[in-house]
């Protein structure tokens, strides 16, 4: 039996001996010491997420891209090999400047569609127990307030990535673990190109904030959760009810 495997046996029968009724492994909510792979924890919010981690009891691999080629399948089957969680932080993220050049982005479009089907492979394959996607905000209809529920519009093309990863952490989900994804605002503090938050897009996070997240994310029901400042366009209700969540000092 694998780490992951037992895991999901130890949340089982600690609903059990509650006298819970046993559920579905997607909803059991785990919060002790988990074995993850951190994809990408050399960038912005890797480096924010893998202290918070290890203080929480977590053990964290975040092999460097040098150290682990994620288009490689069986590289990746062998990283994921008796882990309980996926984090997948690895993206190319490029300036806004670039917004409206694909070619600029075409490498963080496989990261987040390629890898993220590799990712999901191996997890499944491994019995890992949670699969971990953050993606965007910014995949919403740009008026009016928005939820989770309010249907994603017609995106640019350097977005669809964002969903075609957001549909391999489902697919993790239909086949048994809880896949977690995490739409988060635009992006400002340290390592980012720090605009300061910018209302006009509708959802803007502190990195700080995001790493907080990521951490919370680890014990969440598998779902879609907005995270981003409170009482912007898009609403964060969903994430901070499930997580009872509260950002830090950041405004």
């Amino acid at each position: 039996m694998t780490r992951a495997e037992r895991t999901r046996q130890e949340a089982r029968l600690w609903d059990a001996g509650r006298g819970v009724t046993p559920r579905p492994v997607a909803s059991v909510t785990i919060r002790w010491e988990m074995h993850l792979l951190v994809t990408g924890g050399t960038g912005v919010l890797g480096r924010v997420l893998r202290p918070l981690a290890e203080a929480a009891g977590h053990t964290v691999a975040a092999p460097t891209h040098e150290e682990l080629d994620l288009f490689d399948p069986a590289e990746v089957a062998e990283a994921v090999d008796d882990v309980d969680g996926v984090v997948h932080l690895a993206t190319r993220i490029r300036s806004l400047q670039q917004f409206s050049d694909p070619e600029a982005w075409r490498e963080n479009d496989r990261l987040r569609a390629n890898a993220s089907r590799i990712l999901v492979d191996a997890a499944i394959a491994a019995g890992a127990a949670v699969y971990v996607q953050p993606t965007v905000a910014f995949v919403y209809p740009a008026d009016g307030p928005v939820s989770e529920d309010t249907p994603v519009r017609e995106v640019p093309p350097i977005l669809r990535s964002a969903l075609a990863a957001e549909q391999e952490a489902e697919r993790f989900a239909r086949a048994g673990g809880r896949g977690v994804v995490l739409r988060l605002g635009l992006l400002d503090g340290p390592g980012t190109d720090d605009y300061g938050p910018l209302a006009e897009f509708g959802a803007t996070l502190h990195v700080s904030d995001a790493g907080s997240a990521l951490l919370e994310a680890l014990s969440l029901p598998s779902g879609v959760y907005n995270v981003c400042r409170d009482g912007e366009r898009v609403s964060n209700k969903r994430f901070t009810r499930a997580a009872s969540w509260h950002r830090g000092v950041q405004s």
